[in-house]
């Protein structure tokens, strides 16, 4: 489980690394490509490993309309939220018209899985409070996570201006603190609670949250790597043991249903921390910017003295428009890390919901 979660954990921290490297080397369009070789390589390895020592197949039914609403609601729920933004979300017929199909589609999904003989998706492991809760605290914990790890690049590239490459590598320090941190974190979990792993882990993320909420345009590389490493640091303490406690609460039959959900429930809250995030980021920066300028009653005197300092009056107020968006981009910064705080700290409450493990998981079936 441990150098399992340094692969889960690292892989998405990479992302921002090899992606600005393309960005600024190649284009952005680059990005896109570089996922067809990748993908290829997997598919013919993850072939020639799974095939071997695979046990005699069992035949099932298989659920074709189980799949078909699946496909029907994820499907409408991720155009939706990609789209959203752009379309100014539920003033737009095509996100209302997206909404609700993925409602009708998931209600009708839940109904047919937890009804039929041979589901394609397990529902019913959800009836182990030890899985359900873990989900929930998982759900909102990534949320949290996927959000500030977005927003970090974001910020670092509008308001301070870090190129694509230098903003990827200052995130990268989460990474490598994961890296360090895992096998730590490993050994903990055989020695005590997995819960007090968990819950100090989730705290931790809470406390980066609220210093990463704190920051102005002054702050330097070294002191982004240096909470970014702290990041790191937490992420095994929180992915391990609640992956170990999830798997363990159900039976072990179920393992297999468990772990999919799992991973389900991981890129499921990505997608929605993620447009979440830049939609309330934006928004929030535009009313932080009409706060700022409502309240700068001297800022006509500024553009003055600016103007006085030989550029033209149009020079003058874009320039004076330009720090104040930068100040309405920074609050509105840190009024994300305020919520992915918040986040955390309702991931944290339900923590010692969580039953301890009942039994010892099977790497190789959660995996």
């Amino acid at each position: 489980m441990g150098l399992w979660s340094v692969t889960a954990l690292v892989g998405p921290i990479c992302g921002p690394i090899l992606g600005g490297v393309l960005c600024d080397s190649y284009g952005w369009s680059v990005i896109f490509l570089i996922n067809v070789p990748i993908a290829a390589l997997a598919a013919v390895i993850a072939w020639k490993v799974l095939v071997r020592g695979r046990p005699s197949p069992v035949t099932t039914p298989f659920d074709s309309t189980g799949l078909g609403l699946l496909v029907l609601w994820v499907g409408a729920l991720q155009i939706m939220l990609d789209l959203g933004k752009d379309r100014d979300w539920f003033s737009s017929a095509l996100i209302c018209g997206l909404a609700v199909v993925s409602a009708i589609a998931f209600c009708a999904f839940i109904i047919w899985e937890l009804t039929a003989e041979h589901p394609i998706v397990n529902l019913r492991v959800f009836r182990h409070r030890g899985f359900s809760t873990s989900m929930v605290v998982f759900a909102v914990s990534l949320g949290g996570f996927f959000a500030t790890n977005l927003l970090t690049p974001l910020w670092l590239q509008s308001n301070l201006g870090y190129t694509a490459t230098s903003a990827g590598l200052a995130s990268g320090a989460t990474g490598l603190m994961a890296v360090i941190a895992a096998p730590i974190a490993a050994w903990l979990c055989t020695r005590i609670d997995d819960r007090i792993v968990l819950f100090t882990g989730v705290a931790w993320l809470m406390m980066t949250s609220l210093l990463r909420g704190i920051v102005n345009t002054d702050i330097t590389l070294w002191q982004v790597s240096g909470i970014l490493f702290l990041v790191g640091s937490a992420m095994p303490a929180f992915f391990m043991p609640l992956m170990t406690m999830s798997l363990a609460a159900v039976e072990p039959s179920e393992t297999a249903d468990a772990s999919g959900l799992s991973s389900f429930v991981r890129t499921l809250s990505g997608a929605f921390a993620t447009s979440v995030v830049t939609t309330t980021w934006e928004s929030s920066a535009a009313r932080n910017h009409a706060e700022l300028a409502a309240r700068s009653t001297n800022l006509g005197e500024a553009v003055d003295r600016i103007a006085a300092a030989g550029l033209t009056p149009q020079q003058a107020l874009a320039l004076g428009n330009n720090l104040v968006d930068q100040q309405a981009l920074v609050l509105a910064t840190n009024q994300m890390f305020w919520l992915a705080a918040l986040a955390f700290g309702l991931a944290l409450s339900l923590v010692w919901l969580i039953p301890p493990p009942g039994r010892t998981v099977d790497a190789s079936l959660a995996h």
